[in-house]
């Protein structure tokens, strides 16, 4: 053995990694990502591929090897378009490529036809779909890496009535799987709570003018107004409401918790309430850390989702480590186990799929910020 060899091994043995033989090329270990990386949506995929790097570049810093051999882990993105029908696409795409597993996809509408490739191919799928129907399609593959709608539309109703104490709502989704699925548990709730669902309106995602449901909604007198869609959209509307005169609180799940909605909303942006499917990064261990090391490295905050998806493919990772194997039956067997303590969440899925603990936090827009309520 080389003086350098030995020196490399010592190093390796200290620090608890395995070196690889000499002249051995790791073997590759290929982990899907699909997003929308063009179109309205492509700051949501950017920031999603953004937090999927990076897990890629710890995961190879850490040389790990899997049954025996050194592994090199490489992400293969797909740009799914936010469309059912490009998502299929990709997705055979990335089942014909020989990925091990899936960050992926962003929308809940893409998520739940690709998951049937997936299923069909036997490739875990960790997604952050909120729609319940994707954990609930009886297919092994899918796992959710964020609470669901149901119970983030239920914590959202119940906050607007007993924290707030609103009684007289009007509700928007845009027919998505996912506005569709969080305004109707929203409504739920508010009922539930004692309160009324006094207007009711639909829009679709590609529409950016609201004046005509704000006319409608403004005669109904609604002391809150639900907005269940993307930021994209909310921005725009929370400006129309505005101009309109609406002074109520505008509502909105995590699509609206960003960045991106403060920029496009402005002024108008104050005081405005949205939930996330997850805890507040600076109530998690590694929240802060990971918020500084995203700053530093991409020269912008977290748009929302990156560290999510930093936590699929870790917890990807951590099943195959698991297992000893990048098999992916062995790995999905892994990851019905896994504990695994991530950025967002201590990870542990139930039989469904779904976290055992999802957790759920409410932000208000305070000067220009969104503040932790609760």
């Amino acid at each position: 053995m080389t003086s350098r060899f030995a020196t490399a091994a010592f190093l390796a043995w200290a620090l608890g990694v395995a070196p690889a033989a000499p002249g051995q090329a790791p073997d590759p270990v290929r982990i899907g990502f699909a997003s929308p990386l063009t179109g309205p949506q492509a700051h949501y995929g950017e920031d999603n591929l953004n937090g999927a790097r990076l897990a890629i570049d710890d995961l190879n810093e850490r040389r790990i090897r899997i049954a025996g051999r050194a592994v090199r882990f490489e992400l293969l993105s797909e740009d799914d378009q936010a469309d059912p029908r490009a998502g299929t696409i990709v997705a055979q795409r990335l089942v014909d490529a020989g990925v091990r597993g899936v960050a992926g996809h962003f929308n809940s509408g893409v998520s739940i036809p690709a998951s049937k490739l997936y299923a069909d191919a036997g490739i875990p799928q960790l997604s952050v779909s909120t729609a319940v129907r994707y954990t609930r399609q009886g297919y092994r593959t899918a796992f959710r890496m964020m609470a669901d709608d149901d119970r983030q539309g239920a914590a959202l109703g119940r906050y607007a009535v007993q924290a707030l104490a609103l009684k007289r709502f009007a509700v928007i989704d845009d027919r998505t799987a996912y506005g569709q699925g969080l305004a109707d548990a929203f409504a739920a709730a508010v009922t539930s709570a004692g309160g009324r669902v006094a207007k009711r309106e639909y829009t679709t995602d590609k529409e950016f003018d609201f004046r005509a449901i704000l006319v409608s909604i403004r005669a109904a007198r609604p002391q809150a107004v639900f907005f269940a869609g993307y930021d994209a959209q909310a921005g725009p509307l929370a400006r129309q409401m505005r101009e309109l005169g609406l002074s109520a609180p505008l509502l909105g799940g995590e699509t609206m918790n960003t960045a991106k909605f403060l920029e496009l909303a402005g002024p108008a942006a104050e005081g405005h309430i949205a939930s996330t499917p997850g805890a507040a990064l600076s109530r998690r261990p590694q929240g802060k850390a990971f918020a500084a090391r995203y700053r530093k490295r991409y020269g912008r905050e977290i748009g929302l989702y990156a560290p999510y998806f930093y936590d699929a493919v870790m917890v990807l990772a951590a099943a195959m480590r698991k297992a000893d194997s990048t098999e992916t039956g062995k790995v999905l067997a892994a990851l019905r186990e896994i504990r695994h303590p991530g950025i967002t969440a201590d990870i542990e899925f139930d039989a469904r799929g779904d976290l055992k603990q999802g957790l759920l936090s409410i932000f208000r827009v305070r000067n220009g910020k969104w503040l932790l309520q609760e």
